[in-house]
């Protein structure tokens, strides 16, 4: 039997990625099912889409990965930055991985709404209107199941408790199979 080379899944995301959580166990699953995946976690807490625009050119070079996720946008919304310039670095990312051959997942995420009707709801839209665009799979929402129980957050009420960390997956996993498996 040859030897095949694993597909690398690159994760671009904030702080809902960047550290111990659902990647960590979506790299435990790949490995639970014999998924010949390695997982490249390039999330950093506090990440935009300008800062992952910026970085994208030399992930891509260095990890040259079969998928991409991309899971951002949070801080954009939080940081009440226009919709229109995050789109247009979502464009910009998603099209990079595109030109390097690499299948992308965008996760969606939704802001709170305090940040009044108006916004929300264009920030919300933004992610379907991208991957409708651009021909691609998308989460709905990375925390459905879990933004309705704030027993599941920590105390700053926006990063959520490592319990609820599974359910993140259990929401990415349906449509990162497809990609993994080749459908």
């Amino acid at each position: 039997m040859a030897y095949s080379a694993p597909k690398t899944i690159l994760v671009l995301g904030d702080s809902l990625s960047a550290e111990y959580g659902w990647v960590a166990l979506l790299e435990q699953r790949l490995s639970d099912k014999k998924i010949n995946a390695q997982v490249v976690n390039a999330s950093i807490s506090g990440e935009t889409t300008s800062g992952a625009n910026a970085r994208i050119a030399d992930l891509l070079k260095k990890y040259q990965p079969a998928i991409v996720i991309i899971e951002l946008g949070g801080n954009d919304g939080l940081r009440g930055l226009p919709v229109a310039a995050a789109e247009q670095n979502f464009r910009s990312i998603i099209s990079a991985c595109q030109a390097a051959k690499a299948r992308v997942l965008l996760v969606g995420m939704q802001i709170p709404p305090n940040y009044g009707r108006s916004y929300t709801g264009k920030f919300s839209a933004m992610y379907g209107h991208i991957a409708q665009d651009m021909h691609l799979p998308l989460v709905p929402f990375l925390l459905a199941g879990v933004a309705e129980h704030a027993e599941l957050f920590q105390a700053d009420h926006i990063h959520v408790l490592a319990s609820a960390h599974p359910r993140l997956l259990d929401n990415v996993w349906p449509f990162l199979f497809p990609l993994i498996s080749g459908k």
